[in-house]
């Protein structure tokens, strides 16, 4: 009996055209934070194989069809990269930036039951979908003109509900502006309040995946005062499956581990069965490139992220981006450019996002097309 797939034509024909669309759109899209750049090819065979890793990383499974000794060399790297306490750190790979937040929201309500949350007004809105989830009471902070969080009105806030433990989300870089939260500055405030029950999560879906690699190092991670970090594996190191990693304090992960008798291991993740393959990926990717290489990933995608605001500032349009970010903010464009170009937009701005993959000569592309796009309006 032959068991082995095969599409009759019409669906093959189907397939190849959905190939062919992918292969247009990746090409012509700049609004998004996904890297295009990465070569997974010698990890093909894999494919053949049903990589499921089972609950908790670190903990051996009756199931053995996995890649959990690579995925915890995944997070040794990144638990040392954002100088997580030495014997005191734990994580797993996830199915992306959304999860690893609810995770660690998760360990924030196991921990003060009673905590209130605190996030800025530019967060992402899955985080406001994880609190429903996890039915937590919260507070949206104001954010200033470059959408960083106000730290004055923070202190307002924790200070009007200071009875109850403070649960701060800090994103290190957030969806529109890139901006980062300064966790460094919300420690200092809860310590100079004299708040002793607090949590700090820094989701870092894009920008924590690289700024430990910058000159001047934001204050985002363990030292800064993290209690953990969440960041997303395809957007600056690249991935052909959405995933991500979640890197927290050990202690706090114990509170919530039970046992599961038959996958012989711990249940400490969200998910049952997890993704085998993305913790090969992500192995495959900090293996290849190391601290060196993915330092000089992420400066070549910053010099491009100059170019592209210079170019843009050439032909007089008002860009901008944060400091040491990939993202060049500007005007909202005619729908035409939007379209192809993929631009996310939100309240008149639109944004390109220069990730690893983006060129010099994507950029003059878009560039030249926005001029001739300008010119034909008006």
């Amino acid at each position: 009996m032959n068991n082995s797939f095969k599409l009759p034509p019409a669906d093959t024909s189907k397939l190849e055209a959905l190939l062919a669309s992918v292969g247009a759109g990746t090409a012509n899209f700049l609004g998004y934070p996904v890297s295009k750049e990465f070569d997974y090819s010698p990890l093909m065979p894999f494919l053949q194989y049903p990589l499921n890793n089972l609950g908790d990383p670190f903990i051996p499974s009756t199931y053995s069809v996995g890649t959990r000794e690579l995925e915890k060399e995944v997070v040794e790297f990144f638990a040392r990269l954002f100088r997580a306490p030495a014997n005191d750190w734990w994580g797993y790979v996830t199915n992306g930036g959304s999860e690893g937040n609810l995770y660690a929201l998760y360990l924030a309500r196991e921990l003060y039951p009673k905590g209130m949350v605190y996030y800025s007004s530019s967060t992402h809105y899955s985080v406001q979908k994880n609190l429903h989830l996890l039915n937590m009471p919260s507070i949206v902070i104001r954010t200033q003109e470059n959408g960083e969080m106000d730290y004055d009105d923070l202190e307002n806030m924790i200070s009007m509900h200071r009875h109850l433990p403070v649960i701060v989300l800090a994103n290190i870089g957030t969806t529109m502006t890139e901006a980062r939260d300064d966790v460094k500055r919300i420690r200092q405030i809860l310590n100079r309040m004299a708040i002793r029950h607090h949590y700090i999560h820094a989701d870092g879906a894009l920008s924590g995946s690289y700024s430990a690699f910058l000159e001047e190092r934001p204050a985002f991670d363990f030292a800064d005062g993290a209690n953990s970090i969440a960041i997303s594996g395809h957007k600056f190191i690249g991935s052909p499956i959405p995933c991500g990693v979640v890197v927290a304090q050990k202690s706090y992960r114990d509170r919530i581990a039970r046992s599961v008798a038959y996958i012989g291991t711990l249940d400490t993740t969200i998910t049952g069965s997890r993704n085998g393959h993305s913790p090969l990926f992500l192995w495959y990717a900090v293996k290849s490139l190391g601290i060196a290489g993915l330092a000089a990933r992420a400066h070549q995608a910053l010099e491009i992220a100059a170019y592209a605001e210079e170019q843009l500032k050439s032909i007089g349009i008002p860009a901008w981006r944060n400091k040491d970010t990939l993202t060049v903010v500007f005007p909202e464009p005619e729908e035409e450019i939007r379209r192809k170009w993929q631009l996310a937009s939100e309240n008149g701005w639109s944004h390109i996002i220069c990730m690893p993959g983006v060129t010099k000569a994507l950029i003059d592309t878009f560039i030249a097309e926005m001029v001739a796009t300008a010119e034909l309006v008006g």
